[in-house]
Parts: structure tokens; sequence; C-alpha cells
């Protein structure tokens, strides 16, 4: 080593500086990669992409590797340098703590630091091409990382502490997710990605959040007779409704309008007619969510679900459309019956206050008109205003919510019906 000219010792400098860099970018680019779009490269054929998941089979053997060599040229730098100061300095304190700082700087700097920062900046690009050089050492250093992970194994195991990766702990939870999908927006048109969102919320929201409560529901009511029953199918604005004789206690069960139409033709529409032509209801009980909901649905061929509490009462219809709705954004239009105003759901008063019916859901409201009511807890306007109240208010009440001020206009015996809506400006 002496005998070289230092032209040589400089050169061998930079080559052991290099590949100590290179070891620190490989672990880096390894560890801080998209393992997604690595799976995926590699199911489109990517050689590289194949050999780096390969790799990453086994990230405690590619660690290792990965480490050791580290550690190896790291050594031969310290030796290199402090050979060199001894050798044209002299063997002094002075210049052995001088060797020591120069070659510690020369590491952090210029192998750890600034390779690393590059590796995670670029992992997905570097990655793929250190997979190749690694895959070499780890073949090349193959006997020494046998000998390192045996024993660290056997220590380990002493410890009591388990290695390996679990799938369980792999998984990305549904709030990962979530979260992965608002991040996305580089990648994901807004349209899309609203979608993916909402069926990750799918499995926290229960049908009673989406259904048309009670007072909402369209019926053909059967004690009208059969001149009333033809006027109601003739004004009806649904394709299914519940048949009922008098009261919503009181189900017949579901008539598909255009069958009914179809018979018309054969003769006028009877009441005994309609009682022919009605299908089974089908009976949701309060609580399910949405998703096993969709599933009913899907594998039931039916598209209506009559909500129900667990005395059987029933608290309001779900469909097919309430629920597509949710993942897609409304998209049925909206009924010619229905007040004019903010998404059909509320009309303006004098003031420009809105007015809006007490058993519409706080969700509807959230998303049509961006209130930012609560929604955990009551589903309706009308229980959360009895909610905060604790108790149902027998003359006109206002109350304030965040920034929405929250009014009683109507009141009957068991329910508030209607309620004025004000926002408190900033």
């Amino acid at each position: 080593m002496n005998n070289l000219p230092l032209w040589a010792h400089i050169s061998l400098l930079v080559l052991l500086l290099i590949c100590s860099a290179f070891f620190s970018i490989s672990e880096t680019a390894m560890m801080a990669q998209n393992r997604s779009r690595l799976k995926f490269d590699a199911k489109q054929g990517s050689t590289s992409a194949k050999l780096t998941q390969g790799l990453l089979e086994r990230v405690d053997k590619l660690l290792s590797t990965i480490l050791i060599g580290n550690n190896l040229i790291n050594t031969g730098l310290t030796t290199l340098v402090t050979a060199l100061a001894i050798s044209s300095f002299g063997n002094d304190d002075k210049v052995l703590t001088i060797a020591t700082l120069l070659v510690g700087t020369l590491i952090i700097v210029f192998a750890e630091i600034l390779p690393k920062v590059v590796g995670a900046s670029y992992a997905d690009r570097i990655a793929r091409i250190v997979a190749y050089p690694l895959a070499g050492f780890q073949i090349l250093l193959a006997p020494l990382v046998f000998f390192v992970n045996g024993f660290v194994n056997r220590l380990l195991s002493v410890l009591g502490i388990k290695t390996g990766t679990d799938d369980a702990t792999q998984r990305l939870t549904a709030q990962e997710l979530r979260q992965i999908v608002l991040e996305s927006h580089n990648y994901i048109p807004a349209k899309p990605r609203t979608i993916l969102l909402n069926l990750l919320n799918l499995e926290d929201l229960r049908v009673d959040e989406v259904m048309s409560p009670r007072s909402h529901i369209e019926v053909l009511d059967l004690v009208r007779g059969d001149e009333g029953v033809r006027e109601q199918l003739a004004t009806c604005y649904h394709n299914k409704l519940p048949v009922i004789e008098a009261d919503l206690s009181k189900i017949i069960g579901i008539l598909h309008v255009r069958r009914a139409l179809a018979a018309s033709f054969e003769g006028p529409l009877s009441v005994q007619a309609v009682r022919d032509l009605v299908e089974t209801p089908v009976f949701v009980p309060s609580g399910t969510v949405v998703l096993q909901q969709l599933q009913q649905f899907q594998d039931t061929g039916t598209r209506v679900g009559l909500v129900v509490d667990e005395y059987g009462e029933v608290l309001g219809l779900v469909t097919l459309e309430d629920i597509l709705e949710e993942i897609v954004g409304e998209y049925t239009t909206a009924s010619p019956r229905a007040p004019s105003g903010a998404g059909q759901i509320a009309k303006l008063d004098e003031d420009g206050a809105l007015i809006v019916d007490a058993s519409t859901p706080i969700r509807l409201l959230n998303r049509r008109l961006k209130l930012g009511l609560p929604e955990e807890g009551p589903i309706t306007l009308n229980g959360l205003i009895i909610e905060r109240l604790e108790d149902l208010p027998d003359a006109e009440v206002a109350l304030r919510v965040g920034n929405v001020v929250l009014e009683t206009m109507q009141v009957e015996a068991h329910s508030i019906k209607t309620v004025k809506i004000r926002r408190m400006r900033a």
C-alpha cells in the first residue's frame, strides 16, 4: 500500500466512496419505492420489476447484504485514510484525530446523506437499476450473509422477538386507503376520486341514513277504490310503489307500475287487479350496513326495501338508486312536485333563509347545502334539534349548531315538521 503513488490512493478512496454511496442509495431506494406500482409492473412483464420484487421477498437477506457490504467498504475507507495520514504526516495523535474527522465527514456527506436523499427522491427509478448489482452482491456475500443472519435469528429467538412479515399487519386499513385516495389528486381525476371515497364510506353507512323517511314515501292506497287507484297510478312519479290499505302498517306488497300499465290495456284496473300484481315486500332491518344491503339487492334481484325497526314498524324506504347515489352522486330526476330551491330539498324564505322539512336526513342537507351539521348521532334534522333541546319544543325555538341557526316553524304533537335555516356570517 505504501508503494502506491498518491493518485492511486486518491483513486481508491474515490472508488470506495462510490461503493459506499451505492449501498446507501440502494437501501433507501429499495425500502422507499412504491410496492403497488412494483407489483403492477412485475405483472406487466418488467424484468427489473420482477428482480426487485424477488429481492424484497427476503428483506432480511437483502438488508444483510447491503449492510455487510456497506460496513466492509466503510471499514476499508477508514483504514485507507488512516494509513495515508500516517504515511504522509507520521503516527501522531493529532494526525489520527484529523484523519478520523476527515473520513467521518466524507462518509456522512458523500456516502450517507447525499445518496439517501437522492434514493428517497427517485426511489422507483433507482431501485430497478440497483437491483441487478444487488443480486450479484447477494450471491457473492451469500456465505457471510448466511452466517450473520443465523446468528441474528438465534439472538432474536433468545430475546423472544418474532420476525417475518404478517399478512394482517401489511394490509391497509380503510382509513389508510382513504388517505391514499385523497392524496392521489395528481393521478386520479376529481370525479373518480370522489366515487372511490364514497365506496370506502359505504361500510360506515346504515340504510337509515340513505332511506326516504316514512313521511316522504309515495304509496298506492287501495282504500280509495278502483277510480282512486287509477288516479294514483296516472299521477305517480316512481316506478315501484308500496301498496297499502289506509296506513303503512298495512302493507300489501310492492307494485311495478309498468306491469300495472301493461295490465290496463286489457281493461280498466281494479283494486283486485292490483292485488294480483303486487310482489312480496322486502323488509330491511334498521341499522343494516348499506354495503350489505347493496349485496342483498344484487343477490335477490330486487330494487326496493322497506326499512323497519325492531317492532316491525316501517321507518322508511330504501332503493337501489338511493345507494347508487351515495356512490356516484345524485343523478335521478327530481319529482315535479318536489319543492323548488337548493337541491330540491329547501325553499327560500322572503328574508333569504332556507325552509326545509325536518325529516330531511342531515347527510343530504350537508351534501347539497354545505351546512356542516354533525352527522354522528341523529339522522334527521328533527332528531338533531330534539337531541340538542332534550325535549320536543311546543313553540318556535331557535338554536345554534356550529355556524348554522335552526329555527323551528311548525311543530306537531310528536315531531317537528318544518325548520328555518340561517347561516351565521363569519
